[in-house]
Protein backbone atom coordinates (compact mmCIF):
# COMPACT_ATOMS: atom_id res chain seq x y z
CA UNK A 1 0.00 0.00 0.00
CA UNK A 2 3.00 2.26 0.76
CA UNK A 3 4.17 1.81 -2.43
CA UNK A 4 0.95 2.81 -4.57
CA UNK A 5 0.82 5.94 -2.39
CA UNK A 6 4.52 6.62 -3.00
CA UNK A 7 4.08 5.95 -6.55
CA UNK A 8 1.27 8.05 -6.68
CA UNK A 9 3.16 10.72 -4.93
CA UNK A 10 5.65 10.94 -7.70
CA UNK A 11 3.60 11.22 -10.65
CA UNK A 12 1.55 14.39 -9.07
CA UNK A 13 5.38 15.31 -8.35
CA UNK A 14 6.56 14.56 -11.72
CA UNK A 15 3.56 16.42 -13.57
CA UNK A 16 3.67 19.33 -11.58
CA UNK A 17 7.56 19.66 -12.21
CA UNK A 18 7.34 19.13 -15.92
CA UNK A 19 4.17 20.07 -17.40
CA UNK A 20 2.54 18.56 -20.68
CA UNK A 21 4.20 20.29 -23.97
CA UNK A 22 1.77 22.37 -25.52
CA UNK A 23 -0.07 20.68 -28.38
CA UNK A 24 0.60 22.21 -32.37
CA UNK A 25 -2.97 23.66 -32.11
CA UNK A 26 -2.37 25.54 -28.79
CA UNK A 27 0.70 27.09 -30.56
CA UNK A 28 -1.02 28.24 -33.04
CA UNK A 29 -4.25 29.82 -31.24
CA UNK A 30 -0.88 31.76 -28.89
CA UNK A 31 0.69 32.90 -31.54
CA UNK A 32 -2.73 34.25 -33.40
CA UNK A 33 -3.39 35.97 -30.07
CA UNK A 34 0.09 37.57 -30.28
CA UNK A 35 -0.03 38.87 -33.88
CA UNK A 36 -3.78 40.16 -33.39
CA UNK A 37 -2.29 41.94 -30.38
CA UNK A 38 0.61 43.77 -31.82
CA UNK A 39 -1.87 44.60 -35.07
CA UNK A 40 -4.09 46.28 -32.41
CA UNK A 41 -1.42 48.19 -30.66
CA UNK A 42 0.42 48.98 -34.11
CA UNK A 43 -2.87 50.65 -35.65
CA UNK A 44 -3.40 52.56 -32.29
CA UNK A 45 0.39 53.70 -32.68
CA UNK A 46 -0.73 54.88 -36.55
CA UNK A 47 -3.82 56.50 -35.30
CA UNK A 48 -1.79 58.61 -33.03
CA UNK A 49 0.81 59.55 -35.55
CA UNK A 50 -1.59 60.38 -38.27
CA UNK A 51 -3.95 62.76 -36.46
CA UNK A 52 -2.06 63.56 -33.59
CA UNK A 53 1.32 64.13 -34.95
CA UNK A 54 1.19 64.64 -38.36
CA UNK A 55 -2.69 66.36 -39.19
CA UNK A 56 -1.97 69.18 -37.03
CA UNK A 57 1.59 70.25 -39.06
CA UNK A 58 -0.11 69.78 -42.53
CA UNK A 59 -2.78 72.12 -41.40
CA UNK A 60 -0.86 74.58 -40.14
CA UNK A 61 1.21 74.81 -43.19
CA UNK A 62 -2.02 74.32 -45.92
CA UNK A 63 -4.29 76.39 -44.17
CA UNK A 64 -4.50 80.33 -45.42
CA UNK A 65 -5.26 81.96 -42.41
CA UNK A 66 -3.22 82.08 -39.06
CA UNK A 67 -3.06 78.89 -37.09
CA UNK A 68 -5.62 79.07 -33.88
CA UNK A 69 -2.61 77.78 -32.00
CA UNK A 70 0.90 79.09 -31.15
CA UNK A 71 3.57 77.02 -33.43
CA UNK A 72 5.69 75.80 -30.41
CA UNK A 73 2.37 74.44 -29.37
CA UNK A 74 1.46 72.54 -32.33
CA UNK A 75 4.67 71.48 -32.62
CA UNK A 76 4.71 70.60 -28.90
CA UNK A 77 1.73 68.15 -29.47
CA UNK A 78 3.16 66.29 -32.83
CA UNK A 79 6.55 65.57 -30.68
CA UNK A 80 4.77 64.12 -27.94
CA UNK A 81 2.30 61.96 -30.52
CA UNK A 82 5.39 60.99 -32.12
CA UNK A 83 6.94 59.68 -29.63
CA UNK A 84 3.87 57.94 -28.10
CA UNK A 85 3.23 56.27 -31.77
CA UNK A 86 7.21 55.17 -31.44
CA UNK A 87 6.54 53.40 -27.73
CA UNK A 88 3.80 51.98 -29.16
CA UNK A 89 5.19 50.49 -32.24
CA UNK A 90 8.45 49.43 -30.43
CA UNK A 91 6.10 47.96 -27.78
CA UNK A 92 4.30 46.32 -30.76
CA UNK A 93 7.27 44.43 -31.84
CA UNK A 94 8.22 43.25 -28.17
CA UNK A 95 4.65 41.28 -28.47
CA UNK A 96 6.13 39.87 -31.76
CA UNK A 97 9.01 38.19 -29.92
CA UNK A 98 6.42 36.29 -28.06
CA UNK A 99 6.27 34.41 -31.00
CA UNK A 100 6.67 30.53 -30.55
Amino acid sequence: MKCWLANANLLRMDRSLFPPKPTARSVLVANDRTKLTAKYVNAIADAIFTVGGLAPILATRLTAGPPTLPLPVIVGVAIVCWMTSATLQYSARRYLKELQ
